[in-house]
């Protein structure tokens, strides 16, 4: 048995927990806030910022973890490299978590230094950069912080109009004390892909069968696997995926995001070092392991066949349209038992408008119509009422 400390314990976080207790794990979860979801299932709970160093390294001085896996951006993740050199695996590994938590980092490792093709881009630590950027680019373009999570801080900027309040909005939606932007090139894409990427210690690095989402102010609504994609195109992905997490090391999940282009190919978006929203997908039974329990094996080292297709399956978020301090109550639970479909109630503690509190997955046969099931999840999705 290991002992594994999550740092974020968010829906991802509880799913994993899950994963790990089926496999007799024992795991502290960490959040900023008492009752996240990952504390319900897991052996114990702190409650701390992260971002505080002191208190991130005397959560850890006190439970000794063999194990830390964060979840979330907002860590200060720079101590994570002192708590890998005590002994203490850090999932992937402490440098892979410090370059994908920060845009900059993980976007010049991939254009630069790995010559993966991605969007145009610039960065912009004032206002009077960020329009000199935009200049550059040319309109529209895409704005983020260079620290964040769930599409928070991200505009499209169609004119100079926009500037203003593109600049303002990435600084309220950037995590931890980074106040710097990225300037985006606007790809005109036809779709976009998640591939999960498995890395292993002892083992090939593996690949999920493509996943088709579909995002609103950068975050997840819905997803599909498989996604439909050339072969060419998943020969291209899975080589960038490969590159990228090859250079930052470790063994883990990847959620890795492109965007596909029938005109121009494949470009690299981002990555995140850990299991994926739109990966929730695999709790449908798409999939031999779910994303999480692929995750999990590969932290422990357990050998991972090769990951295969066993059904089709979509999955739709359950979002809510109040804002309460009180514990959210849900209607019309009983209206997704039906067959071929299953619900997931997150157990967040409030809620805030727009905020995701579940989600519906669905699955059919590894031919059925992948539109048909889209439909059917959101439309279950939307008997769920958040009160």
């Amino acid at each position: 048995m290991k002992k594994i400390m999550l740092l974020g314990s968010g829906e991802l976080g509880k799913e994993f927990v899950i994963a790990a207790k089926r496999l007799g794990q024992y795991v502290v979860a960490c959040d900023a806030y008492p009752g996240a979801p990952a504390m319900q299932v897991a052996d114990e709970a702190e409650v701390f910022s992260m971002l505080d160093g002191d208190a991130l390294e005397a959560a850890v001085r006190r439970h000794r973890p063999d194990i830390i896996v964060p979840e979330i951006e907002a860590i200060r993740t720079e101590r994570l490299y002192d708590f890998e050199r005590e002994g203490i695996k850090v999932v992937p590994s402490a440098r892979a978590v410090n370059y994908t938590m920060n845009r900059k980092a993980i976007r010049d490792l991939a254009a630069k230094e790995l010559g993966v093709k991605t969007a145009r881009y610039r960065y912009a630590k004032t206002f009077g950069e960020l329009q000199e950027a935009a200049a550059e680019i040319g309109f529209p373009c895409i704005v983020k912080p260079l620290m964040s999570s769930s599409g928070k801080g991200q505009s499209l900027l169609r004119s100079e109009a926009d500037l203003e309040h593109a600049w303002q909005y990435s600084i309220e939606g950037s995590r931890g004390d980074i106040h710097e932007v990225i300037v985006e090139e606007f790809i005109k894409f036809d779709s976009e892909i998640t591939l999960l990427t498995v890395t292993q210690t002892d083992g090939p690095t593996l690949f999920c069968p493509p996943i088709g989402h579909v995002q609103k102010g950068g975050d997840y609504r819905e997803s599909f696997q498989p996604a439909h994609i050339s072969d060419d195109h998943l020969k291209a992905a899975r080589e960038m995926a490969d590159k990228v997490t090859r250079a930052l090391g470790g063994a883990g999940i990847w959620g890795v995001e492109f965007f596909l282009s029938h005109e121009n190919g494949v470009y690299f978006s981002e990555l995140s070092p850990r299991p994926h929203d739109t990966g929730m997908v695999t709790l449908a039974g798409t999939q031999p392991f779910n994303e999480f329990e692929l995750h999990l094996r590969a932290i422990l080292g357990l050998p991972i066949p090769p990951v295969k297709q066993l059904r089709a399956g979509a999955s739709a978020v359950i979002l809510s349209p109040i804002a309460s301090e009180e514990p959210p109550r849900y209607r019309g639970l009983e209206q997704t038992c039906v067959e071929d479909a299953d619900v997931r109630i997150f157990g967040k503690p409030t809620t805030r408008v727009g905020r995701r509190m579940g989600v519906v997955v669905v699955s059919g046969a590894p031919d059925a119509d992948i539109d048909a099931l889209r439909d059917k999840a959101k439309a279950l999705a939307a008997k769920v009422e958040v009160y």
